[in-house]
């Protein structure tokens, strides 16, 4: 009897296209999400953040029909074992007990080796999405195919989402595995197309067809499947052009703002813009707009094929006049 070849771990190939970065996500034969994929995604959403240099990346699938499905069930099964029954509330007391372990890296190295190495990989997976949220790089999901449970989660923590048109779906199927969503697909979804279509979808455990998903604005665009990585790369270096701090401050008002009472929600805002008007890049762009007499540089991108762009997006400066009574 021939014993069954054990699964290779996930791994994300990386590729630079001058300020963006590709991302291709391997998840093995059947598009899973593992730990091995959770410690490499936060050392590239960490890299990117870091570096000035880097303003977008784009995450893609290699799975010819999948961006990525569930998360390896085999993965979830050993944070299980060896925990008594829990509640709810004592749950959410271990979730944070997580959190804080995670940010002492002694005590994270050492609890490592305990059973708690799972829960706090998944612990470190949520860290690594609002990261994604709080940071001033664009992320970019362009989804070369079906993206399910944690895949879908995973294209909702990005900041735009393009889709291939055809026989795919996007969606939370958890229920019907008698589980919930657990990588923010009950926080997220909402935040985009509302409470009850969200409900719905999720009691159901049906997903969303690319026409669906689009018309509820769980998805940003649908393009043929062969121009879904040119189409997000397009996208990318378009908003990469921008301040990088800029898109930082504005994401952290949005995604973190927009949960708060009004008057928090303005207080942050507020906040992030008294920092950013103090900053030597606003002040120099002020007064360029001062000296071109309410004129404002914007960046206009050359027209290309996108089917047969492979480097960085040359791009040009255009003065376009602002009434500044308006501002």
């Amino acid at each position: 009897m021939n014993k069954k070849e054990p699964r290779a771990d996930g791994h994300i190939d990386v590729e630079n296209h001058g300020a963006v970065l590709v991302a291709r996500i391997d998840g093995g034969p059947h598009a899973l999400f593992d730990a091995a994929l959770t410690k490499q995604l936060k050392e590239l959403v960490d890299r990117a953040d870091r570096d000035p240099n880097i303003h977008a990346v784009v995450f893609t699938g290699t799975h010819p029909d999948r961006f990525l499905s569930h998360s390896d069930v085999t993965w979830l099964q050993q944070g299980g074992v060896g925990f008594p029954p829990i509640n709810t509330r004592i749950a959410g007391i271990v979730s944070r007990m997580a959190r804080l372990i995670n940010k002492v890296p002694i005590v994270r190295t050492l609890a490592g080796m305990t059973r708690l190495k799972t829960l706090l990989q998944l612990d470190s997976f949520h860290a690594t999405f609002l990261k994604m949220n709080a940071s001033g790089t664009i992320f970019v999901a362009a989804l070369n195919g079906s993206a399910l449970a944690v895949g879908a989660e995973f294209a909702w923590a990005c900041d735009l989402r393009i889709m291939a048109d055809g026989d795919f779906v996007i969606g939370l199927s958890e229920v019907l595995l008698a589980l919930t969503p657990g990588g923010g697909g009950s926080q997220r979804l909402p935040r985009l197309i509302g409470t009850q279509q969200s409900l719905v979808t999720i009691l159901e455990g049906k997903p969303f067809t690319p026409a669906e998903a689009l018309a509820f604005g769980a998805i940003d665009e649908v393009v043929s499947q062969d121009k879904v990585l040119a189409r997000a790369i397009e996208r990318a270096e378009y908003l990469s052009l921008r301040s990088k701090q800029s898109i930082g401050a504005i994401k952290r008002s949005i995604y973190f703002g927009s949960s708060l009472s009004l008057e928090e929600g303005l207080q942050l805002e507020h906040a992030e813009f008294l920092v950013r008007d103090q900053s030597k890049e606003a002040q120099e762009d002020a007064r360029v707009h001062c000296r071109n007499g309410g004129y404002w540089r914007t960046p206009v991108i050359e027209p290309r094929d996108v089917r047969t762009r492979t480097k960085h997006r040359p791009c040009r400066w255009s003065i376009k006049r602002i009434d500044t009574h308006l501002m």
